[in-house]
Parts: C-alpha cells; sequence; structure tokens
C-alpha cells in the first residue's frame, strides 16, 4: 500500500450501473449508459477515481465537486453521482453529454451507503468498534487493538496516526476518512483476512457522512472538552455530532465513560443500550456506573499506572495502563470494556491492554532521563483539558523543572489561545511560546494570543521565552533543561508535516528531538 487513495481491494466487487440507481432511487440524466455498464469502485476526490469507479461530486464549502467532473471522467469515472446544481453545471459544461449523471437530494448522505453497498457491505464481516470523544480517541484505539489483537489474527486500524491492515500501514490524511474511501479501506481488509477494525471516529465525520453505510457492533465515547468549535459553532453542536455515532443503525451498543456531564447526558439519551464506565476514583458517579475505577496506583516510573476495574458483577479486576498519569487508566478501562463488549475474553483483554505496544505522539519518551539529558516527551495534546492531563500526568515523575514547548493551531477555535496561555502558565515551570500549524494566519497573532494568557498568571513572563521555529524552540527546551528536569512538547505528536501559508512542510517533533540529542552529543564527543 503506497497512499489511502490507492488502498482498494484488488478483486473488487463489480455491479450494474442500473442496480445503483434502481437501489438508491437515483433519476439518471446526461449521457444513456449501456444495460451492462459496471461499476467496481466510488470515489469523493476527483483525483483519487480510477477505472469504474462512480464519482460523487458534493456541494463544498466554496467550489461545487461537479467542476471536477472532467478530471474524474477522464481518469475512467463510469458515473457522476451529485445533486440537482451539480447536474446544472455539468449540462452547462456540455459533460453530461460524455458521462451518465445520476441525481440525488443528498449524495453527501448516500455516498457511504453507496460505497458500501459496491463493496458488498465489508463492515459487516468485521467486528467494528468505533471511539469517539474529544481527547483520547487514539490512545483508546491502540489500546483497544492490543486487546482485539489477542483474539483475532488479523485486525485493523483506522484512525488519526495510521490507517492499518495487519502489519501494512501509511499516514493517515485525517481522523476518519471519506465514506467511499473508508469502505474501499474495509473491502481491502476484509480480502487480506481481517476480522476486526478499531476506528477513530471524529466530529467532523460524523457531522459529514464519513461512517454511512458502516454500522459499528459496538461504539465508545471518551470525553467532551472544547475544540473544533469553528466548526460546530458550541459545545451542543459538538455533542449533538458526536452523539450521532450512538444513532439507532449506526451502532448495535455502546460503551460511555461518564466522567464528566457530557458522557452523563449521553448514556441517558442513548436510543441504543449502553454501559457507563467512571473512571475517577472516589467520584459519586463511580456508584451508579456499570464499570468503575475503584483504585489506581500511577506509578511514578513514568511508564503506567496500575488500576482496580470494578465489573457489573461487583468483582474486582487488577489492570494496568502501559502510559503514565490519571488521562491513561480512562483510556485503558474504556478499551478493556469495549473489547469485552466487542467479544473479547475480560482477563484476555486486561492483560492485551497491560502491554500494548507504545503510540506515536501520545506520552511518546523519546529522550530518557540521564547522560546530562532530561526526560523529552511528545504529546498530542492541543485542547485546554488535554494540556492539564498531559501537564498533571508528567509532574509526579518530574524531580525538576517541567518544560513545556507548545502553539495553537491557525484558522480554527482562536478562543482556546489564551486558555492554553494561562494552563501553561500555572502547571509549567518553564515555558517555550512557539507555532502549531499557524495555516493562513499570521503566526506571531496567535503567539500573541497565547503569552495574553500567560501575562494574566504570569505578567512579569519569567521562565517563558517565544521562539519562532517550533525546531528551534525544541532545541531552546533542551538547551534550558537539567538531567533532572523534564520537556514535553505538545500539540502535533505524530504529525508529520506543519502547514504554513497554505504549504505542508515535512516535520515531525520526535524527529527534532532526536536530531538534537544527537547534535549536543557530537558537540561533547
Amino acid at each position: 500500500m503506497t497512499t489511502p487513495a490507492r488502498m482498494r481491494p484488488l478483486h473488487p466487487a463489480a455491479h450494474l450501473v442500473a442496480d445503483l440507481v434502481s437501489t438508491f432511487g437515483l433519476v439518471a440524466r446526461g449521457a444513456p449508459f449501456p444495460a451492462d455498464a459496471v461499476l467496481t469502485g466510488v470515489s469523493l476526490a476527483s483525483g483519487d477515481v480510477v477505472a469504474g469507479d462512480v464519482f460523487v461530486a458534493v456541494a463544498g464549502f466554496t467550489v461545487h465537486g461537479a467542476a471536477y467532473s472532467s478530471q474524474a471522467v477522464d481518469a475512467g469515472a463510469v458515473a457522476v453521482l451529485t445533486d440537482e446544481a451539480g447536474a446544472a453545471l455539468l449540462e452547462d459544461s456540455g459533460l453530461a453529454r460524455r458521462v451518465p449523471v445520476l441525481v440525488a437530494d443528498d449524495p453527501r448522505a448516500i455516498a457511504g451507503p453507496v460505497a458500501a453497498w459496491a463493496h458488498d457491505a465489508p463492515g459487516e464481516h468485521l467486528v467494528a468498534v468505533g471511539v469517539t470523544g474529544t481527547n483520547g480517541k487514539t490512545t483508546t484505539a491502540y489500546f483497544l487493538d492490543a486487546a482485539l489483537r489477542a483474539a483475532h489474527a488479523t485486525t485493523a486500524v483506522l484512525g488519526t496516526v495510521e490507517l492499518r491492515i495487519g502489519e501494512d500501514a501509511v499516514e493517515s490524511p485525517r481522523t476518519t476518512v471519506e465514506a467511499p474511501a473508508l469502505q474501499a479501506i474495509l473491502a481491502l481488509a476484509v480480502e487480506r483476512g481481517a476480522t476486526a477494525l478499531a476506528m477513530e471516529v471524529s466530529s467532523h465525520a460524523l457531522a459529514l457522512g464519513r461512517v454511512g453505510g458502516l454500522t459499528f457492533d459496538v461504539v465508545g465515547f471518551t470525553n467532551l472538552q472544547r475544540d473544533h468549535l469553528d466548526f460546530h459553532g458550541d459545545m451542543e453542536g459538538y455533542f449533538r455530532d458526536k452523539s450521532r455515532l450512538f444513532a439507532t443503525g449506526q451502532a448495535r451498543r455502546g460503551v460511555v465513560v461518564v466522567d464528566d456531564e457530557w458522557g452523563r447526558r449521553l448514556v441517558a439519551e442513548s436510543p441504543i443500550p449502553v454501559e457507563s464506565v467512571a473512571t475517577h476514583v472516589g467520584e459519586p458517579e463511580g456508584d451508579d456506573a456499570d464499570w468503575a475505577v475503584v483504585a489506581a496506583d500511577i506509578g511514578l516510573d513514568g511508564v503506567g499506572s496500575t488500576f482496580t476495574l470494578r465489573g457489573p458483577d461487583g468483582a474486582l479486576h487488577t489492570a494496568h495502563s502501559p502510559l503514565p498519569g490519571m488521562v491513561n487508566v480512562s483510556n485503558a478501562a474504556l478499551a478493556i470494556v469495549l473489547a469485552h463488549a466487542a467479544g473479547v475474553d475480560l482477563d484476555v483483554a486486561i492483560d492485551a491492554v497491560a502491554v500494548a505496544h507504545e503510540i506515536p505522539g501520545r506520552m511518546e519518551r523519546v529522550i530518557e532521563r540521564g547522560d546530562g539529558f532530561p526526560l523529552a516527551i511528545v504529546d498530542y495534546a492541543h485542547t485546554p483539558d488535554a494540556l492539564v492531563l498531559a501537564l498533571d500526568a508528567v509532574r509526579p515523575i518530574t524531580p525538576g523543572r517541567l518544560v513545556l514547548v507548545f502553539g495553537s493551531d491557525g484558522d480554527r477555535d482562536q478562543g482556546k489561545r489564551p486558555i492554553m496561555g494561562e494552563i501553561a502558565a500555572r502547571l509549567a515551570d518553564v515555558i517555550v511560546v512557539t507555532d502549531e500549524n499557524p495555516r493562513s494566519e499570521e503566526p506571531a497573532a496567535i503567539r500573541s494570543a497565547i503569552l495574553d494568557g500567560v501575562r494574566s498568571v504570569r505578567p512579569d513572563l519569567v521562565d517563558v521565552h517565544e521562539a519562532t521555529s517550533r525546531a528551534q524552540a525544541i532545541r531552546d527546551a533542551l538547551d534550558l533543561a537539567s538531567e533532572q528536569d523534564t520537556v514535553i512538547i505538545t500539540g502535533k505528536g505524530h504529525e508529520p508535516t506543519q502547514e504554513i501559508a497554505g504549504v505542508f512542510h515535512r516535520y515531525n517533533d520526535r524527529d527534532v528531538l532526536t536530531a538534537a540529542r544527537t547534535s549536543r552529543r557530537e558537540q561533547h564527543a
């Protein structure tokens, strides 16, 4: 596999275009098609079309997808599925005389079901488990996959970091790929013998129908904290979109962490059967939860934590999180219960999560403490609550000062920038403010907003630094830190690029840290 766009089954199913029209009640316009015309795939991106595809042209934020239909047809699209506006564009351009145009009221809404139908419903051949929530989706999905692997010879993991089938993986373009790409990947997974799926499901994906056509066996909810309000409008809208994963027909059953008000509300309102999990030791929500973490020993070695999980029958089970902090106790507990709900023996799930592999960019230890170097960790925390959890997790394993390198994304929720600055000023000892993904915004303006929050706690900006280069910020942090300190770099985690002024530059925090360590060793050799 080379790119997500080419993650397709080698032996795709074939269906008549005429059957597509009748199955989904489409209106056929444009060029007539032979009765034996066949489709073998579906694509929502014109650049991903291969011969035999139906190209789904939907209205975009600025340009209608039908404007790219010529590229799709040149690549071998056998038909274009679009709405009335798209059909009009195809008619005006003359392209409707070259290709059949299939019209639906809302082509985006049916893109997933159409793709599932085209690939013979691959999700029905997998034990499919989806995870949503603001923080913890990736970690929970990897813990979950470890448990599923203990019961299934071949599994698939689809999420923010990678798209993986068995041991074969590619970088993921986003947390949840578009529906046609998803169904093609599922078909490839089934073709390669996979029998289980762990998948992250973003709120954007749920709002835009990217998981349409897939019914999950089990879905999980981690938490809901401030994020993506530029897209959802407010927390109510954010919750509404997250809740779509728990809709009848989208999932059969659910597992919900009830540590926040949104989780408790989801349990109360969910139309599908759900089990609740409480992970805050000693909090009242644990009394009524189906599963609860009733004790936790947060390991001071920084590697992990042991905790006691009470089941619905009252039985106590000793479990382990391989990553530090209470946040990862929560992620591990949810993954264990999700795996058990998906058919994995409880003890098997507990043992598998305890030895789960390191997760890229999630509390990832890049430099170990010693030989004059501080402990250096990379973590994806990019929301206010995630930043609190990350700093709280590493404080107990830091004999000296806690040195934080962080920024905030451009073209995203601007209101969280001063909030994160205030959190950093309270919980870190030394701060290096730098860029994350500025996108189209002026990087200095983003940093300025963060520093406004820092000044609310430290008006004199003691031990506060600013760096215009993220790589330089990391090098500065290492220079500022002693062996007893901990450097934590948050915001980008595993990400392989940095977006500046519309250009994606190859960049990774771990790589910069590793190079900085090597450079320092060579200087002192």
